[in-house]
């Protein structure tokens, strides 16, 4: 390489992408001695799914990794004030998740979720449908058979400040922060060359490209094919309203519905259909928001959503991340299909283990790149909130 491409600055460990789960990552090696380490982002922090989530961080999964990794991740959250010690200090709020079952065939699944959480100690419980009445005042259960409840888990009421506050740490512990596009990722001897937008580099020992739905066009210039693909999100909110209308997470998998009344008032709503064609708009999104509504939460009939928040998921065929080593001291940690804010904490910790050569434990080897090869299963029951 000659002197005229070398890169202008280095370090032992570059992380690309400032969404939670790069942030946490960069944490997480900081806090295990790592002595320089840089977080690069093209537009800021929480530019991408990140800032498109609501918040949401529950023990319900269908999976015992995500289970422990999730567990993990609520000690961490319900710690968060001491752990991050930010100017805002979230507070995550234990109001109960609650997903409906509308069919037979999804109670049973719910069923067996549930005694795997059981399992490692999660407090959830299958509850009839005038069970589920009791836990949510209202609630229309003509097309509810049972559902699945969780009283610990819960939500923050403004998650922006859980990704700033990652930021926030991680700069204080030493990350430098730097706001470039990368446009390449290049070898370069037994380290790496970021080639940034401008012109500039920089070097890194090791890399992690926690890049979400950019991470297939970074890696494929390396020969590397991920399946990861992004999928449009709408959030819907209204503004704050005075009444306490709906405390838990409302979530219908089958109805592809969730709905939440956040600590200031407003209702958060959401229209999961997926479309890969990105042509659903927000009017029918907004229609089968209020459809719902009619059908399970009359009380919210007269609430209106004139905000709307957009972005886009990074989603993988199973709906399961991708956290590997894809070359020497060039790792993934992408496709979180919208549970990244959930499991950020136990995740980051788990990827700073192997990053340093000391694993903490197997539950990564879940999400390797190589699980492709065979058939595709879905192994969560519900990962749309």
């Amino acid at each position: 390489m000659s002197e005229g491409n070398r890169a202008s600055r280095s370090y032992d460990v570059a992380v690309v992408g400032a969404g939670i789960i790069g942030l946490s990552v960069a944490l997480h090696l900081l806090e295990a001695g790592e002595q320089s380490v840089c977080v690069v982002e093209r537009t800021g922090v929480a530019a991408g799914a990140s800032g498109v989530q609501p918040g949401g961080v529950r023990q319900q999964w269908s999976s015992r990794v995500n289970c422990l990794l999730a567990q993990e991740s609520v000690h961490f959250y319900l710690d968060i004030a001491n752990r991050l010690d930010n100017r805002v200090q979230p507070v995550l709020e234990q109001c109960g998740y609650i997903f409906l079952a509308h069919s037979e065939d999804r109670l049973s699944r719910l069923a067996a979720d549930v005694a795997l959480q059981n399992e490692f100690g999660v407090p959830s419980e299958i509850v009839d449908p005038d069970q589920a009445a009791e836990r949510v005042p209202d609630l229309q259960i003509e097309t509810v058979v049972g559902a699945a409840w969780c009283q610990e888990d819960g939500y923050f009421d403004r998650p922006q400040a859980v990704v700033a506050g990652f930021a926030e740490a991680a700069e204080r512990h030493g990350a430098v922060l730097h706001q470039a596009e990368v446009e390449r990722v290049e070898p370069d001897g037994q380290s790496w060359q970021l080639s940034l937008a401008g012109g500039d580099r920089l070097g890194a020992g090791r890399v992690v490209l926690a890049t979400g739905y950019d991470s297939p066009a970074l890696l494929e210039p390396l020969g590397i094919e991920v399946p990861i693909g992004k999928e449009l999100r709408s959030l819907f909110l209204s503004e704050p309203i005075r009444d306490r209308l709906l405390d838990p997470m409302v979530a219908s998998g089958e109805r592809s519905f969730a709905a939440k009344q956040l600590a200031d008032g407003r209702v958060l709503a959401s229209d999961t259909t997926v479309d890969a064609t990105e042509q659903r708009d927000h009017d029918a999104r907004r229609l089968a928001v209020r459809t719902n509504i009619e059908e399970l939460l009359p009380r919210l009939q007269y609430v209106s959503f004139p905000i709307v928040a957009d972005g886009f998921y990074d989603v993988t065929p199973d709906h399961q991340p991708i956290i590997t080593e894809v070359q020497p001291s060039l790792w993934v940690a992408a496709g979180f299909s919208g549970h990244g804010f959930m499991l950020a904490p136990a995740i980051g910790r788990r990827v700073a283990g192997l990053l340093q050569d000391r694993p903490v434990d197997d539950l990564l080897d879940a999400f390797s790149l190589e699980r492709f090869s065979r058939p595709i299963t879905i192994d969560e029951t519900e990962w749309v909130v």
